[in-house]
């Protein structure tokens, strides 16, 4: 789960959400508010919201507490009932300038090292495992012409890098490679583009090329692959198989050296045990060396919650066991890196950043301005991080 506060807007989820607050951010000015921009992937982010609620409240008690993101939108009057929300705010209407009083700005209000750009909202699919749709609504896209324009504002106001994110990225009307290439054409001073999360089988020949052969894409990326067993998939509604999975893996990797990420879902209803040691597998098949663990969590209103559950002990325990052998390869690539010299973005408070294959750095003492580019000697590897000094 991904969280990050700042004094008026809490943001929890996915990068999405992330990007989407730095727009209500600026739209909200400075009055006395806190915004909770919530997430309702899981019934844990959920539950997670309702804490970031009472720890608002209890933590600025005069200001007006809103509650916006998808958690709100499954469960509206659950959140309007809580004596701490003065207000909830659909997610369709979270990122309009009438919502937060008419303000339209939307020049970022701080510098960032990393931008986080939504050009895709909605999701078309149905994952029976997922309820992002009844938040988000149909797939729909920001037309290029307008990410463009957005994307070279934020390097003009010092953003190094660019993250486009989505709910379903790949899905991108125009084509994402489309899309991609126009960025790099049009914002030629953008050192890095990063892409977040990607649907194997919506990666085209055009997004291929650009992915493997332009050195601005950064070489990472984050596969929305969920599970390594080709029954667990046909019941999740997926539509790639783990021989595709795989396949699209290797191609990517014989033609670049970029570092997989995944999100894998343990648990899942009817999963067997065998099913289980699929998914196991596939951290090596896929070379997975940034992976996101969930445990099933059953959501309101979605097929995967009326079909045969898995004990949820036995959920927590198959989680435990994926992010384990998770952490051991995580832990092998990073040491793989000591002794190599890699450009970072600083990061605050100065003293940390990103590989372009998204291993963090952590550096001695702050050693430049946020937001810019370093090279860095990598001299150790901990085992979630590395640890590097000025080359």
């Amino acid at each position: 789960m991904l969280a990050s506060r700042s004094p008026d807007v809490i943001t929890l989820g996915c990068r999405l959400n992330l990007a989407e607050s730095e727009t209500i951010r600026a739209l909200a000015g400075s009055r006395d508010m806190v915004v909770i921009n919530g997430c309702g992937v899981t019934n844990e982010a959920v539950r997670q919201t309702r804490v970031a609620v009472r720890r608002a409240r209890r933590d600025r008690p005069a200001a007006e507490i809103v509650v916006t993101g998808c958690a709100s939108d499954m469960d509206t009057a659950a959140f309007a009932a809580m004596p701490e929300v003065d207000r909830v705010v659909p997610n369709a209407a979270k990122l309009l300038p009438a919502t937060w009083g008419g303000f339209p700005n939307h020049r970022p209000t701080r510098r960032h090292a990393r931008a986080f750009v939504g050009v895709q909202n909605g999701c078309d699919h149905s994952c029976t495992f997922c309820a992002i749709p009844l938040g988000r609504g149909p797939s729909r896209s920001e037309p290029v012409g307008q990410v463009v324009a957005r994307v070279a504002a934020l390097v003009e106001d010092g953003a190094r890098e660019v993250v486009l994110t989505g709910v379903d990225l790949t899905s991108y009307a125009d084509g994402l490679g489309t899309l991609v290439e126009a960025i790099l054409t049009g914002v030629p001073r953008l050192p890095r583009l990063r892409l977040s999360s990607l649907d194997t089988i919506e990666i085209d020949d055009h997004l291929f090329d650009l992915v493997t052969s332009e050195e601005r894409v950064m070489p990472h990326l984050h596969l929305s692959l969920q599970a390594g067993d080709d029954l667990v998939l046909k019941r999740m509604k997926r539509r790639h198989s783990r021989a595709q999975a795989v396949a699209m893996v290797a191609r990517l990797k014989a033609k670049r050296a970029i570092a997989i990420g995944a999100d894998l879902i343990a648990g899942f209803p009817t999963e067997s045990e065998e099913a289980a040691a699929n998914t196991l597998r596939l951290l090596a098949d896929c070379d997975i060396v940034h992976a996101h663990i969930f445990p099933f969590s059953p959501r309101d209103r979605t097929p995967a919650a009326r079909m045969p559950q898995v004990a949820p002990g036995v959920a927590r325990e198959r989680a435990a066991r994926l992010r384990e052998a998770a952490a051991t390869r995580r832990a092998a690539w990073l040491a793989t890196l000591v002794g190599s010299d890699q450009q970072i973005v600083i990061e605050k408070p100065g003293d940390r950043g990103h590989t372009p294959a998204f291993a963090e750095v952590r550096l001695p003492h702050p050693m430049a301005t946020i937001g810019d580019i370093a090279t860095v000697r990598i001299t150790a590897a901990a085992d979630d991080h590395l640890i590097g000094t000025p080359a």
